[in-house]
């Protein structure tokens, strides 16, 4: 497998999903680059599996048409993505490489309801002149925002990195015979891929953007859209625990967090409303973090916050490490098993990022490199099995509430590996990957974003419509 970068698995983009509205947003975005100059006059595109079963509540029609209109999801003003794409219903008329195609969101963009045997996640784009296939590609959206197309090469860097990583075992040899911390390892690689200051300014980049989802989504309230009327809970956990405390900006607003009252339970309701104002979010199609997931991004900031606001006291706070060492977890779990709910389940998005959240935290707390990997074990081995059962299809139940969570279960496997000896530990990070993998493929179809099962099944509600 070609190597991952961080800044491959931690991706700034548009909620609410990153398999169902980044992928299929990027894959529409390749198939418009590799359109032929031939005249077209017709557009298909259709969408399979977990894709066609939960992507109108993932806004994957959106997605694609955004895709297609040109537009970036790192660059998009988030603002106005319900104006283009209304704009678009109502001219229905689309540019396609200098060509004038009539689209009609309901006629064109087909969700079969039918599974692919390529993949769970499958979108198939075609355009026909006179009824007449002009061109045609398959993609699969393989969670976190990647996709593969079908024939194409696997995507990464062509490179030989100094300090070559597929499993923990490799990162405890390099950490070994270099004297490095794993900290130390990933950003020497890194660094072979680009200077050490655009390291530094991307990481600064990722974790502001991150700050700045958990201020939205602490500031504002409402109901979000997808027809499930769930009420957004941040801000008013948020006015809470600042005792109704105004202020005008993200600076004002996170002195008064570092200068309010701490105590265990306040500091836990903190890591949970910032996990819940990143999902929220999300949810509303805001701009946040894929970590690795956008369903699983409450996860790492919250975490990332509570270390920054409640434990580095008057120490320089070490966040380019921990992003650094969250990251190249996550690169073990995608080379090693999934992170993609539509393969294997939540277990490969809140666990992964639990798992992430848990080895950044250790780092930067002063855990050794074994201690790291041993907190990453902890918290997947306490997600192993765990579903993906959105209800309606939309990421907010439970998916919103089991970020705050993951980040709990994170914290928990930090201080666990910080007490105890590594040495003791009968399961390895390698051991708990494969076996998560296992559980994956094990694991039942209806309860792997489908909204076929769980809390799905229980709780029916009407889908939304395209």
């Amino acid at each position: 497998m070609p190597a991952i970068s961080v800044f491959d698995i931690f991706k700034i983009g548009v909620g609410p999903s990153s398999s169902h509205t980044i992928g299929p947003w990027k894959a529409a975005q390749d198939f418009v680059q590799t359109l032929p100059d031939l005249p077209v006059d017709q557009i298909e595109i259709k969408l399979y599996g977990s894709l066609s079963k939960t992507g109108h509540g993932h806004a994957t029609d959106v997605a694609i048409i955004m895709g297609l209109l040109g537009h970036d999801p790192i660059t998009v003003d988030t603002t106005k993505i319900a104006d283009y794409v209304r704009e678009l219903a109502e001219c229905m008329t689309l540019d396609l490489n200098g060509n004038s195609v009539v689209f009609s969101e309901r006629e064109n963009l087909i969700f079969t309801n039918e599974n692919h045997d390529a993949h769970p996640n499958t979108l198939i784009f075609t355009v026909y002149k006179a009824g007449v296939i002009v061109h045609s590609v398959r993609y699969a959206s393989v969670g976190g925002g990647f996709i593969q197309r079908s024939g194409a090469p696997l995507k990464g860097k062509k490179i030989r990195l100094p300090y070559p990583i597929a499993k923990g075992a490799d990162i405890m040899r390099h950490v070994g015979t270099t004297g490095m911390s794993i900290a130390g390892v990933v950003r020497a690689n890194e660094e072979s891929l680009r200077s050490g200051e655009e390291v530094s300014a991307k990481l600064l980049e990722l974790f502001t953007t991150m700050k700045q989802a958990v201020y939205r989504g602490c500031v504002t309230g409402g109901i979000l859209p997808g027809g499930l009327n769930v009420v957004r809970r941040a801000k008013a956990i948020n006015a809470d625990l600042l005792d109704g405390k105004s202020f005008d900006s993200p600076e004002r607003w996170e002195k008064l967090i570092r200068n309010s009252y701490q105590s265990f339970n306040r500091i836990n309701q903190w890591i949970s409303c910032f996990a819940l104002a990143v999902n929220e979010e999300n949810a509303a199609m805001g701009r946040i973090v894929t970590g690795p997931t956008n369903g699983a991004a409450g996860v790492i900031p919250a975490v990332l916050l509570y270390y920054d606001f409640f434990c580095t006291d008057y120490d320089e706070p070490r966040i380019e490490e921990f992003l650094l060492v969250a990251g190249e977890v996550g690169s073990l779990f995608k080379k090693g098993a999934t992170i993609s709910a539509a393969v294997g389940g939540c277990q490969a998005e809140i666990g992964v990022s639990s798992s992430m959240a848990a080895a950044g935290l250790t780092q930067v707390l002063g855990g050794s490199p074994a201690q790291v990997l041993m907190a990453a074990e902890i918290a997947m081995e306490h997600h192993l099995g765990l579903t993906c059962d959105p209800v309606g299809g939309l990421v907010q139940i439970p998916c919103i509430e089991r970020n705050a969570m993951g980040a709990m279960k994170a914290i928990t496997a930090a201080n666990l590996a910080l007490s105890g000896n590594p040495a003791d530990s009968l399961v390895s990070i390698d051991t708990v990957i494969r076996t998560m993998w296992h559980t994956a493929k094990a694991m039942n179809t209806k309860y792997k974003e489908t909204s076929e099962g769980g809390l799905a099944f229980n709780i029916p509600v009407a889908r939304p419509e395209c």
